[in-house]
């Protein structure tokens, strides 16, 4: 074309936990079974959506009204519950006014990113979920800037270098962190997420706390909501139904705004992003009206303390496992429903190998392998080998090497099977050399 059309972040948009996807569909049509351990997503994994929680939702889709257009901001009388919940918490109160419906929060993130100034830079963890730090990186036309996480203290921030890389780099207008955390389970504790908005307040920087699994925390774990301990800070937390119903496909998601009001600059940036939701009139009414009558039912804490119980057990399964292999560190997650295998430092090299027994999978895993991430490559090679598609840890915006794994998957049968041919597939690479 007579003039470039691509802008400068277009490069930065990177999701590999759907682009192992393209590798998984070839070898498919090579006769592969594929188990799809790459996405988050319960009711393709099999579960089931709870016959009270159905039958709200079927109830509601057979009402007219569901299929109208709703506010801007969202179906009032479901903003109005949920400022409520925020508020019978403690700490920073919001009123129906502070929240935002999206069409998921994919969209929310788009939103949030794309409507910030581009010269303002939001530091996130790393390993990153890859929507949020591709979205920062894309709006920025630069790499996601990153904190890290550390293995070595159960993947917790580590809060010096984020105060450091925020003191030398005054580009960084906000703080981005995702508790539990995805990709590694992690639980941050209450004085974590109060030390973290300390160093914002000092810094004079907002929050964004992505809070998709806030509602999924195990036993050891504490739950704990960036409304808690935000004060005074400007914030935002971007909530979802789409893994705690779970309704992945209702795509209906919000963010709750703290103290819009103070910071001027902070209140004209939140309107922004209103202003730009008026410009798609509003987001889906139907699974809104829905929020009210699932979350506000007696039954749905016991809906949310079983399904705990039930990803804290497979990831105890899991850990029993995955623990005895040597050349690996796994840590016991305490909430979410994912797993991080981190491979020790100088494991991997790029002749190591798994027996392929399909002959086009075999010669097609070897094309693709070439000038990859040592973690990727074993990646690739578990999928020709053994049809297990995980994603690896370097797709996460992080030089560590490892892979990421769901514990999403109903058939005990299968979940167990699933546990040791890991194990065995990591000792069978690892001594491959």
């Amino acid at each position: 074309m007579r003039r470039s059309i691509v802008w400068d972040g277009a490069g930065q948009l990177k999701y590999e936990i759907r682009e192992i996807v393209a590798v998984a569909k070839k070898l498919e049509a090579m006769g592969m079974h594929i188990l799809f351990e790459n996405i988050g997503d319960p009711i393709q994994k099999g579960e089931d959506l709870d016959p009270w929680i159905k039958d709200i939702i079927t109830g509601l889709a057979a009402e007219d009204s569901s299929y109208r257009y709703t506010d801007t901001q969202g179906e009032p009388a479901t903003r109005k519950f949920l400022a409520a919940e925020v508020n019978k918490r403690g700490g920073c109160r919001i009123t129906e006014n502070d929240l935002l419906f999206f069409n998921g929060l994919g969209d929310a993130v788009a939103k949030i990113f794309g409507f910030l100034k581009r010269e303002a830079r939001v530091i996130g963890p790393a390993p990153a979920y890859s929507t949020l730090s591709s979205a920062e990186a894309s709006h920025s036309g630069y790499e996601h800037l990153t904190y890290q996480l550390d293995p070595g203290k159960g993947w917790q921030p580590d809060l010096a270098d984020i105060e450091m890389k925020i003191r030398y780099n005054p580009s960084i207008a906000g703080i981005l962190l995702i508790n539990p955390d995805n990709p590694t389970g992690a639980v941050y504790p209450p004085e974590t997420l109060a030390a973290m908005v300390d160093i914002a307040r000092k810094y004079d920087l907002f929050v964004v706390c992505d809070e998709t699994y806030a509602h999924i925390v195990y036993a050891d774990g504490v739950k704990t909501h960036l409304s808690e301990v935000i004060g005074d800070v400007p914030g935002m937390a971007l909530r979802s139904i789409s893994k705690e119903y779970p309704w992945p496909g209702g795509r209906c998601g919000w963010i709750e705004v703290f103290n819009q009001d103070r910071d001027s600059e902070f209140a004209a940036y939140i309107k922004s992003l209103l202003d730009a939701k008026r410009l798609e009139v509003c987001s889906t009414t139907l699974p809104q009206l829905s929020i009210p009558l699932v979350m506000g039912d007696p039954r749905y804490p016991a809906h949310l303390e079983r399904r705990n119980r039930m990803f804290e057990q497979r990831a105890r399964e899991m850990h029993a496992v995955l623990s005895t292999v040597k050349g690996i560190t796994v840590n016991m997650p305490k909430g979410a429903f994912y797993v991080t295998v981190l491979f020790d430092d100088g494991v991997l090299n790029d002749r190591q190998t798994l027996p392929i027994a399909n002959p086009r999978a075999k010669e097609y895993i070897e094309e693709i392998v070439r000038d990859v991430p040592v973690d990727k490559r074993f990646v690739y090679y578990l999928l020709g080998a053994e049809g297990i598609c995980v994603v690896p840890l370097t797709g996460f915006c992080c030089t560590l090497k490892g892979f990421r794994v769901t514990l999403l998957e109903c058939n005990d049968e299968v979940r167990t099977q699933l546990w040791h041919t890991l194990a065995r597939s990591i000792e069978t690479y690892l001594n491959a050399d």
